[in-house]
């Protein structure tokens, strides 16, 4: 009897206490600052001249709830929350039964979240499922309950989730899927939008149709199970073939989506504006974009992808200021939202030769040092055996100048040079100019073996295109909270890292990628596009068997455009042309009515007219060229293949 009355007791006290604690947190929630619903996450976006050209929380327009179809509404209430306008905030039952049935399971088979936890997450939150992360939702989501009413939960709601193929809100969803307003869906369209967030990329009309549907025709099932909709009404849906509009009506750039989520990662990475501050919203965000840039690239891009499924990335940069004006992160922002400029880590190839060079040149090697091109295989330290190739098996099989190889491109030149100097020199040269990506010193190295960024690879070539001048390649300049105090402002922290002598020449050797005069035993790697150029750029490509790259700059404009595919199949030779021609017209068109402009030879640095491939002199108007020296070393135009006097080649 006393064991009973105990237990009585214990329960009681239990009970009691649950319910003290509830009310002191909802007690708690209703003293604490109001959450921001319409501005949370939200930020405004301006271009290089201080235009607003975007505005939003990744969905363009807020909708009201009295503006969107009431069937949308029931049904979205019916599949993710019956209960919603009973509860406050959980629904405890259905934890329970969640509960029950993981544990009866064995695994976790069914989730509790109410549509007022989906929202916090959605706008707030990350997704991890940590306790912390957890804990604080609790909390959010009671803030939310105790400041809002139910209508205006769900219509934040509707307004910030993803449905799929880039499209977060309901406004976007319904314009997208179906060119309409949310107004004006009809019930089996509101079906198929309240299905697709549960697996946005799944349930999408426009990438699955049948799965869209069949989704579609589980939401009608809860519906009438719910009493919203009869089962004759449910027994007449979906007939016939819905149509899909599948296309974004307004005149938007679709690529300007990559740039903006760009500025929303570099934004949370600025360490001087506190994470709360972002999520509760209103800042205002000034960048370097420039628009005209911008819908040029996305023109020319298209121009050159759109009878491929190969992907596209592009940067473009102000060297002055090293600020980004204009980038794309792939081709189309509805079918994927990987952004390849800043979040893929793929092989550069032989546009790392430059950074090779560069050092090559501080080491006492010249623009005519020659080595021989040649089939050649090296034997390693480790007792490997290396033998790089070059494009199509085509070698010279005579010594040629480092200019040439740099306007054909050859992989033996590069790996002898890169043994020659020590593999760690190269390394040291790309930290230097600012790449971070981590590089193993290898022979391989030279030829871009190592993985980076194409934003990471604009770093490095914006301190070659300042003339030696190491700057931060970003895309914001400025920000502002709500009431215009500055949070942010970019300084200018320019660091001379590179020798302007060495710098010049360089930049001038990688002009012979597109000179004519260097056409011997093959072409320069961009005499294709030559034609196309109406002024002076240091240019380089860069390709492997999955990858082509191009960069190229002059003191007004740097950009690096990359052609591949995102599951890493190798690319036909004949695809080059892709990269090529969207980086050559592009870089054109914005070029085109600006004054050129190319470095200033430095007083210490002479030129010299020689023979392009062999750097010799001589006579022949169709294969000379001006070679360029600090002064003193024009005399001595020495030929650095004195050091391998052997075939096999100890590291």
């Amino acid at each position: 009897m006393k064991v009973l009355r105990f237990m009585m007791k214990s329960c009681i006290f239990g009970f009691l206490s649950f319910i003290i604690v509830i009310v002191g947190l909802y007690t708690y929630a209703y003293l604490s600052p109001k959450l921001e619903l319409r501005t949370a996450g939200q930020f405004y976006l301006y271009d290089s001249k201080d235009e607003l050209v975007y505005q939003g929380s990744k969905t363009r327009k807020w909708v009201d709830l009295e503006d969107v179809n009431y069937n949308l509404i029931n049904a979205v209430v019916s599949i993710e929350d019956k209960n919603f306008y009973k509860h406050h905030g959980f629904d405890y039952l259905r934890i329970a039964k969640a509960m029950y049935q993981n544990i009866k399971n064995g695994k976790i088979t069914q989730g509790a979240s109410t549509i007022s936890q989906q929202y916090i997450k959605n706008i707030y939150l990350d997704f991890n499922t940590s306790w912390k992360r957890k804990i604080e939702e609790a909390f959010l989501t009671l803030e939310l309950e105790v400041h809002f009413t139910k209508d205006e939960i769900l219509e934040g709601y509707l307004n910030n989730i993803n449905y799929g193929q880039g499209n977060y809100g309901i406004g976007n969803a319904s314009r997208y899927y179906f060119n309409k307003e949310p107004l004006d869906l009809t019930l089996e369209e509101a079906l198929i939008l309240a299905g697709i967030p549960n697996s946005p990329e799944y349930y999408n009309p426009k990438a699955n149709y049948d799965l869209s549907i069949k989704r579609a025709k589980m939401v009608g099932r809860s519906m009438v199970q719910n009493g919203y909709i009869t089962q004759e009404q449910f027994d007449s849906l979906f007939q016939e073939q819905i149509p899909i509009y599948g296309k974004i009506a307004e005149e938007n750039l679709d690529m300007l989506l990559y740039y903006q989520d760009a500025v929303m990662s570099e934004l949370k990475s600025i360490k001087t504006i506190p994470e709360k501050l972002i999520q509760n919203g209103g800042i205002k965000v000034y960048t370097y974009l420039d628009l005209n840039a911008q819908e040029t690239l996305e023109k020319n891009t298209l121009k050159y992808m759109n009878d491929t499924d190969l992907q596209s990335a592009s940067i473009i940069v102000d060297p002055k200021t090293g600020g980004i004006i204009a980038l794309s992160g792939g081709v189309n922002y509805a079918k994927s939202q990987f952004n390849r400029a800043t979040q893929a880590n793929r092989q550069v190839g032989s546009t790392m030769k430059p950074f090779l060079y560069y050092g090559a040149l501080e080491e006492g090697m010249t623009s005519s040092s020659t080595f021989n091109s040649q089939y050649t295989s090296f034997t390693l330290s480790n007792g490997n055996i290396y033998s790089p190739t070059n494009y199509a098996s085509i070698y010279a099989n005579k010594p040629i100048t480092m200019a040439a190889a740099i306007s054909f491109s050859d992989n033996v030149y590069a790996v002898k040079t890169n043994m020659f100097l020590g593999p760690e020199k190269l390394v040291d040269t790309a930290k230097r100019v600012g790449i971070k990506a981590k590089l193993d010193p290898n022979p391989s190295l030279a030829l871009g073996t190592g993985g980076m960024s194409i934003l990471d690879l604009a770093r490095g070539y914006n301190t070659f295109a300042t003339g030696g001048y190491k700057k931060e390649v970003n895309l914001i300049r400025r920000v502002e909270d709500s009431e215009g105090n500055v949070l942010y402002e970019k300084k200018d922290l320019s660091e001379f890292v590179l020798n302007e002598n060495y710098t010049y020449i360089l930049n001038e050797m990688l002009t012979t990628t597109t000179n004519s005069q260097f056409k011997d035993y093959t072409n320069p790697t961009c005499l294709s596009i030559a034609s196309k150029l109406s002024r002076k750029y240091a240019v380089k490509t860069g390709s492997s068997s999955k990858d082509y790259l191009i960069a190229g700059y002059n003191p007004d404009i740097l950009m690096i455009t990359w052609v591949g595919y995102d599951d890493n199949r190798d690319t036909s030779s004949a695809d080059s042309y892709r990269s090529r021609n969207i980086w050559a017209d592009t870089i054109e068109d914005l070029q085109r009515d600006q004054e050129a402009h190319w470095y200033e030879t430095p007083d210490n640095v002479v030129g010299v007219v020689l023979d392009s491939v062999s750097g010799k002199t001589t006579n022949d108007t169709k294969k000379a060229t001006l070679f360029y020296y600090v002064k003193g070393t024009e005399n001595d135009i020495s030929n650095a293949e004195k050091v391998f006097k052997e075939e096999n080649i100890q590291e």
